[in-house]
């Protein structure tokens, strides 16, 4: 398979580091009752879908996707978490948002 390269939002590139994509979900799941071997095919899954892709360079913000989507589905409290941090929000209204989503959504 080939190296994957991310393309940070102000254009620079670094290499995939599948531990920076755990490290990420750790800190949302962070005393969710969520084991250590789901957050591990969790991060497995989304790597096996970057290197299927069909891309080298993938944005931050397909990962940052991908990680939402997974989260979404496993645990609302770490869904907000990821989601406050990777789409910056700055005040309360943003979270009532994504909240408000989530209950569209039936979740």
């Amino acid at each position: 398979l080939r190296e994957l390269t991310v393309v940070n939002s102000n254009g620079t590139r670094e290499p995939f580091d599948r531990d920076k994509l755990a490290k990420s979900l750790i800190i949302a799941l962070h005393k969710r009752p969520v084991d250590s071997e789901r957050i591990e095919r969790i991060v497995s899954g989304i790597v096996r879908r970057l290197e299927h892709g069909g891309e080298a360079d993938i944005k931050t913000r397909e990962i940052g996707e991908m990680v939402m989507e997974a989260l979404s589905g496993l645990d609302q409290v770490a869904f907000v978490r990821f989601a406050s941090v990777y789409r910056n929000f700055e005040v309360a209204e943003e979270f009532q948002r994504i909240l408000d989503e989530m209950d569209d959504r039936g979740e």
